[in-house]
């Protein structure tokens, strides 16, 4: 499954980062809507926003369906046909949707076969592993990165160097409340049955007979991305072809400081050492998303406070100290360990 995940580029990176040829293969941008609602975060939850990508069509009839907006929408799908004048009264949960029952349950059916695909956009997504001592390991999970991916390049840069996000296949849905209102839009995420790469993290449950281990639907590269949003030209049938399991990802554990959902820093995706008497050991990946977080300007929204979700500041007077990314960084590479050119593996 996926319980939360981690979207922190700032609302012009994230459209810079979504870039895409067209039919004409001309190079876009996609457009913004609601952008003024975005909210990066290290640490996203259930019943939060994030943002999605999507056909444009689907807002404007008589546009190309091979384009596509960015579009801020709340996490945890409330069906067209609700009927409560509260979504929050939705008895089931709809964070996340197995991809082998999508078209049997009515909550998700109807708006796949309408085409109401989307892809759910991150830094990465975190899972938890069971410890035989009785807690939870938090893992970061994400694409493999480039060492360019440290730099998010300059405004007239013709590529994006920086981070290279996660993409994940989703559902959408819009719902009108029963009595006239604002229109809401909602979204869940599809699971598959976990990758040999992530299985290891759910291991222990599937054994004790929990169930078997989920990941999330992962588009890897724009042609994938493309047949997913492009609803008019794509059939529902082949588009579902797109949704399984992919080994092109990399992981490292985390800290347990993202177990509380109101914590939103840095901290929450920096990799850690575990067992304090193991040698610091780094992949090639999370040595990037150091440098990455290193060398972020001042005037990212890493960096600002300010553009973090106003609920950040619950956690500033917790007992422990609080550390900036580079205090965590400095820990971290304390050793001065060599990259260890590896693939965390069960």
């Amino acid at each position: 499954m996926c319980g939360r995940t981690a979207c922190s580029l700032g609302a012009d990176n994230l459209r810079r980062a979504c870039a895409y040829r067209d039919r004409r293969g001309r190079r876009l941008q996609p457009h913004w809507v609601r952008e003024e609602r975005y909210q990066p975060s290290y640490n996203k939850g259930p019943q939060s926003s994030g943002p999605v990508l999507l056909s444009r069509r689907h807002l404007h009839q008589d546009a190309d369906s091979s384009e596509r907006v960015l579009m801020d929408m709340r996490w945890g799908l409330v069906p067209s046909w609700f009927k409560n004048d509260d979504p929050s009264k939705l008895q089931f949960n709809t964070s996340n949707c197995r991809s082998d029952t999508m078209l049997k349950k009515s909550s998700y059916k109807g708006a796949l076969l309408k085409g109401k695909r989307c892809v759910v956009l991150a830094d990465g997504f975190y899972e938890w592993q069971q410890q035989q001592s009785g807690g939870k390991q938090p893992y970061f999970i994400y694409f493999p990165q480039t060492k360019d991916a440290k730099d998010e390049g300059k405004e007239g840069d013709e590529e994006w160097k920086g981070w290279r996000l996660l993409t994940m296949a989703g559902i959408f849905d819009c719902w009108e409340p029963p009595a006239g209102g604002e229109m809401l839009y909602t979204y869940t995420i599809i699971t598959v049955d976990a990758s040999k790469d992530v299985s290891f993290i759910h291991h222990r449950q599937v054994r004790a007979g929990k169930g078997a281990a989920e990941m999330p639907a992962i588009l890897d590269g724009d042609e994938a991305i493309r047949k997913w949003l492009d609803f008019a030209e794509v059939p529902t049938q082949e588009a579902i072809k797109l949704i399984q399991p992919t080994e092109n990802i990399v992981f490292h554990p985390v800290s347990t400081f993202v177990n509380s959902i109101r914590n939103n820093t840095p901290e929450c995706v920096a990799p850690i050492e575990l067992g304090a008497k193991k040698e610091v050991k780094t992949t090639p990946s999370n040595k990037v998303m150091l440098d990455w977080l290193k060398n972020s300007p001042e005037g990212s929204p890493q960096k600002k406070e300010n553009d973090l979700p106003k609920w950040k500041s619950q956690f500033i007077h917790s007992p422990s100290p609080k550390k900036t990314s580079a205090d965590i960084m400095q820990q971290w590479l304390g050793k001065q360990a060599e990259p260890a050119a590896k693939k965390h593996k069960a």
